[in-house]
């Protein structure tokens, strides 16, 4: 293990010393995990930079371009797990962008729906398959019966997260 990927490994020895009583053995699972999370984020932060988006722009092109139909800000708040305001902020910015356009429902003259434009749906198409290798790298090392294992666990993570929501 190399100095850099044994962060978390200084982080609980610290804890240790100061507060040796302490039982601090859930950092090697949350700090570990965290800490992928925002290192993958950041490099997927790089990764579409050269598309003019940030990860969290396409995250919400990405939303549109799955579901196949326009969505309210609300639906893509909940695809997206972005607050309603991040949501609002950053269809402002594709809409500005020339990326997704914003109509009257016709079912409710009095709500918005969401689209993709044409330059949209291109970003999704020409990013997803790089971000999609990138993520493949960071399972690199890992057989499929360990991805699978390791998703499998994460998805117990996520239940119980979401449940004392």
């Amino acid at each position: 293990m190399t100095e850099r990927a044994d962060f978390i490994a200084r982080i609980r020895a610290a804890w240790a010393e100061q507060m040796p009583a302490i039982d601090t053995s859930p950092i090697d699972v949350w700090g570990r995990l965290n800490r992928a999370s925002a290192l993958a984020t950041a490099q997927i932060e790089r990764l579409l930079a050269d598309s003019g988006v940030s990860r969290s722009e396409f995250d919400v092109l990405c939303a549109l371009a799955r579901t196949g139909r326009p969505l309210r800000a609300s639906e893509v708040t909940a695809e997206t797990m972005l607050s309603g305001a991040a949501t609002t902020k950053l269809t402002s910015r594709l809409e500005s962008a020339g990326l997704l356009r914003r109509e009257r429902s016709t079912r409710d003259g009095r709500a918005v729906e969401l689209s993709l434009t044409d330059a949209g749906r291109a970003v999704v198409e020409r990013e997803m398959p790089r971000a999609l290798a990138h993520d493949a790298r960071l399972l690199d090392g890992l057989s499929e019966a360990e991805q699978q294992t390791l998703a499998d666990l994460l998805a117990r993570l996520l239940a119980n997260a979401q449940r004392e929501a």
